[in-house]
């Protein structure tokens, strides 16, 4: 007579629910406006993963407070991997800006792919007297009133990668945050800001039109897009880098078979040759990680607000004094502003 094996019930509801999955369109919340890479990147996604997932995919911009608005969103969504978050390095930082945040940016997500990793380009408008960096630098040092510079919001990678160029480079300029890329853009095109630290995908249309001008790029080397520009290293700020990371979660308690489902799928995407040459275009770096890989990116368990520590509240500033709790933080949330003032 052949035995019985009984199985957990959950792991055989939540075998069979990813057999099936997905039942119904998939939305992706990107935690920024339309315009900047966040968006870019999940776009390329809703194209693509309807292919093999078998449903439609729609994005959906909840933008604000540094991304807590889309991520407090998804972290109280449905587990079932039909609601899905696309952020970037800020996630890993809010925790260290916001004293009472709704959610926790580790515990409330599960990691499904490092997406990709990118670098900014330093915008000015079209008609600032600044033709090259330097011109720019020496512009900050001598114009009464100084510069501003505008950035996507307060601990967003703009906002602390200009506080650390101008620490790097010895100028002055007074912070205006807007509520993501597009915005900021938009206040760049009008003149209402004197530069800004912008994603590839919403500077590059205006430059070709003239509007914009980009006089440097944050990346250890020239972007293939834009052969002629420098790097912020080569124009005279040595040691100068800013990246970022895109990932994309779901809500805790998402069934371990459905994050493995879509995180296959996601890495599929992200090895298509026509994708990687998206991506190439705005000079953004497929990475396709897996759930554990990405589950150890942020690292911001060790690294919260304390006795130890001084967050980003005062133009970016971060001082740390814990060193062997927040190295490893500062490498993961690619933004060297961390070890810079350790």
């Amino acid at each position: 007579m052949p035995h019985l094996r009984f199985l957990p019930a959950g792991f055989v509801i939540g075998q069979s629910f990813a057999q099936s999955f997905p039942t119904k369109p998939i939305r992706i919340i990107a935690s920024t406006p339309p315009g900047g890479s966040i968006d870019y990147v999940s776009r390329i996604l809703a194209q693509k993963l309807p292919a093999s997932l078998g449903q439609s995919a729609i994005v959906e911009n909840k933008a604000g407070a540094s991304g807590n608005i889309a991520a407090e969103y998804v972290a109280r969504s449905v587990p079932d991997g039909h609601t899905l978050l696309v952020v970037a390095s800020s996630h890993a930082t809010n925790l260290n800006l916001y004293a009472n945040m709704s959610y926790d940016p580790v515990r409330d997500f599960a990691p499904v792919s490092l997406l990709t990793t990118n670098y900014f380009v330093v915008a000015v408008p079209g008609s600032s007297p600044a033709k090259t960096f330097s011109e720019l630098i020496a512009l900050a040092k001598t114009k009464k009133g100084g510069l501003n510079y505008g950035s996507s919001g307060s601990g967003q990678g703009n906002h602390l990668g200009m506080e650390l160029l101008k620490s790097m480079a010895g100028f002055e300029a007074v912070h205006v945050p807007f509520s993501g890329i597009g915005p900021t853009t938009s206040a760049l095109l009008g003149g209402q800001i004197d530069v800004a630290l912008l994603t590839p995908p919403g500077a590059l249309p205006h430059v070709k039109s003239g509007r914009l001008k980009i006089l440097a790029v944050t990346s250890p080397k020239r972007f293939p897009s834009l052969p002629n520009v420098p790097t912020v290293a080569e124009s005279g700020v040595p040691g100068y880098e800013l990246s970022g990371w895109i990932g994309l979660l779901a809500p805790a308690s998402t069934p371990k078979d459905v994050v493995d489902k879509l995180q296959r799928e996601t890495v599929k995407v992200l090895n298509q040759p026509e994708v990687i040459t998206q991506l190439d275009v705005v000079s953004a770096e497929p990475v396709g990680s897996t759930s554990q890989e990405f589950a150890g990116v942020p690292a911001i368990r060790n690294c919260k607000v304390g006795k130890d520590h001084q967050a980003v509240r005062r133009e970016g500033r971060v001082i740390c004094r814990n060193r062997g709790r927040c190295e490893r933080h500062s490498l993961s949330t690619s933004y060297v502003i961390f070890q810079s003032y350790v």
